[in-house]
């Protein structure tokens, strides 16, 4: 029996069930020809959620998310002023300026931050310590990086002895501070190191990768029980073949994360030790600006040219790396993800609209009748 719905002629009822079938166009996405069977609707339509479209919009879904973009731009512009800011100072960073009047000098249009004690130009000092405290940060983030994949991959795939020794090593520099390790370890270095940023960055680096390495390790025991590795297992494929092919790739996101996590870490850790004057405060950093205006009494006094400038681009170079943190920890995570679609972009990708208010899951509970006594 067939109905008619308005639309054009019915298809056949489903065997056996007296339901008629849905109207078959012959159009992509309307209908199986020849059946009467509904078919999948197409990619992208609104029928299917944003997670299943195709490759191509999967390819080019993350950089539209506004935190990878605002972090992608101000990560962009600390790179090129890191790169060209030391040959394009309008004065000498160490030069003095002016032997008459010892006070600092309020920005103007000769002076765009104005000048220090010393009568430096601060805007210069900016450009020039730029490159160090970048160039230090991202060093610590790379070797970091590399050795979180050694210890974890490693000590999560072996196991066994290794697991034990690489796991202990971890927690030892995980419970271990690091400020103060590192306030012991540039004690025992020549004054002439205190300039030398690979130097500077390789010894950061060896408190930063125990955080990437427990993930690492935690995520490669999930993967290494899966099917594709014991198929590349059971072939026989080396090891390193395995890690390298089907273990490594599969951790991209979160290797890519930690990177970013323990460049952070790098960034905040060498102002510290730069503030400190644990490295050689001559060397300009945005670290040692703050030495400098600590030194000369600047937040008392209220020169606050003389401060602000380097504590405020720590913090947007900062922010950038954990904006380009949360970026990649939405994308990967389908939680994250579904938490921050709004109502307007989940009707568009024809998915369940999120209710305004969050419903809550209330147990009932059940009251003794008026008069009476509870049973026991």
């Amino acid at each position: 029996m067939a109905v008619d719905t308005g639309a054009g002629t019915s298809g056949p009822d489903l065997p056996g069930t007296g339901i008629p079938a849905i109207p078959s166009t012959g159009l992509p996405g309307a209908g199986m020809p020849g059946t009467g069977l509904p078919a999948a609707p197409l990619p992208g339509s609104l029928g299917t959620p944003a997670i299943l479209a195709t490759g191509r919009d999967w390819r080019f879904r993350l950089p539209r998310s506004p935190k990878i973009i605002v972090g992608l731009a101000l990560l962009a512009v600390f790179l090129i002023l890191a790169i060209v800011g030391p040959l394009i100072t309008p004065f000498d960073p160490t030069a003095s300026l002016s032997t008459i009047n010892g006070v600092p000098q309020a920005p103007s249009h000769t002076h765009l931050l104005g000048t220090t004690q010393l009568q430096q130009d601060v805007f210069s000092q900016l450009l020039a310590g730029g490159r160090s405290t970048v160039l230090v940060a991202f060093i610590a983030g790379a070797v970091a990086t590399v050795l979180s994949v050694i210890m974890g991959v490693t000590a999560g795939y072996i196991g066994g002895l290794s697991d034990d020794v690489l796991s202990m090593l971890a927690n030892f520099f995980l419970v271990m501070p690091a400020l103060p390790l590192l306030i012991v370890i540039f004690g025992f270095l020549p004054t002439s190191s205190g300039s030398n940023d690979i130097l500077i960055g390789l010894i950061i680096a060896i408190t930063g990768w125990a955080w990437g390495a427990r993930v690492l390790r935690s995520q490669t025991l999930s993967l290494r029980n899966r099917d594709y590795v014991e198929s590349a297992r059971i072939i026989g494929e080396r090891r390193w073949r395995i890690i390298g092919s089907e273990i490594l790739p599969n951790l991209t996101p979160v290797v890519a994360s930690s990177f970013l996590f323990t460049v952070l870490y790098g960034v905040g850790t060498y102002t510290a030790l730069a503030f400190l004057a644990l490295v050689n405060p001559n060397h300009w950093s945005w670290g040692s600006m703050l030495f400098w205006a600590q030194g000369g009494d600047a937040e008392i006094s209220g020169y606050w040219w003389w401060y602000v400038p380097p504590g405020l681009a720590v913090a947007l170079l900062g922010t950038s790396l954990a904006l380009l943190n949360f970026g990649i920890d939405e994308f990967i995570n389908p939680r994250l993800r579904a938490a921050g679609l709004s109502r307007r972009r989940a009707r568009r990708a024809g998915m369940a609209v999120p209710p305004k208010r969050p419903e809550f899951g209330l147990t009932p509970v059940m009251l003794p009748a008026s008069g009476g006594e509870d049973e026991r």
